[in-house]
């Protein structure tokens, strides 16, 4: 097992042996993770299912499009 640097495991979480954990990700609480999880996801479920961390988006909001203040 390899855990990256600034990485969350919640309470309960099983990693089994051989996984890879990315840096700058979050394992769920009483999630069971099998496989590797990219830097900077977050593994949830029982299979761990990963998805992204990120909240940025490349898409103008729609008060942007209409030229509304923020």
């Amino acid at each position: 097992m390899l855990i990256g640097d600034d990485v969350w495991i919640a309470h309960g979480a099983i990693i089994e042996p051989g996984v890879t954990i990315g840096s700058g990700s979050v394992v769920a609480a009483g999630s069971v993770v099998s496989c590797d999880v990219p830097p900077g996801s977050l593994a949830i479920g029982n299979p761990a299912r990963c998805m992204s961390l990120s909240l940025r988006s490349d898409e103008p909001r729609a008060a942007d499009e209409r030229g509304l203040p923020r």
